[in-house]
């Protein structure tokens, strides 16, 4: 569970957080941790080495879901994230693709993945990456970040999860070991 679980979707709300983390410091050292809500230890944002990756949106669980609805679900979810890459294409220009093939094959095969990628499989955060940058967030002369979105669902009955990745170098695909 994520912080965001219940809250309904809303394109502007996650545009701002993305603005607001872009700003946030990104740790420059040290190991990768997770940080919860104090009060419920929700999921809201892990933070490692040159990156954060944070929960921009949570559906419902979808246990006990089927056939028509569950495909109403992921299109709804899939809509939302369509809605917020527009938004940010407009803000920052068209995004590009990165996809998550090579981590998700060495994710199962136990090759090791570089950060934040290995963030990211454990995560089970295995969906494209849609991708900007380098982008310079608002305010004073900042050092560049990287942005890249994406919709993930651990199994199909968990909940659909849109993750943002901000890194302070290029996101770029990790090299296929044949």
């Amino acid at each position: 569970m994520t912080a965001r679980a219940g809250e309904p979707f809303d394109t502007n709300r996650a545009a701002s957080g993305i603005e607001a983390a872009l700003s946030a410091p990104v740790p420059t050292a040290g190991p990768t941790a997770d940080e919860g809500e104090p009060a419920t230890g929700e999921w809201t944002v892990t933070r490692g080495e040159g990156f954060l990756l944070l929960p921009l949106w949570e559906s419902e669980a979808l246990t006990g879901v089927y056939g028509a609805r569950w495909n109403d679900a992921e299109a709804a979810a899939e809509a939302n994230l369509a809605a917020l890459v527009a938004e940010l294409d407009r803000r920052w220009g068209p995004h590009r693709t990165l996809s998550m093939r090579v981590p998700l094959h060495r994710g199962r095969t136990g090759e090791p993945l570089p950060e934040p990628f290995r963030t990211l499989a454990a995560k089970d955060c295995y969906g494209d990456l849609a991708v900007w940058g380098p982008v310079r967030p608002g305010g004073p002369p900042a050092a560049p970040r990287w942005l890249a979105l994406s919709l993930n669902q651990s199994d199909g009955d968990a909940p659909m999860i849109m993750t943002a990745l901000i890194s302070d170098r290029p996101l770029t695909e990790p090299a296929d070991r044949d």
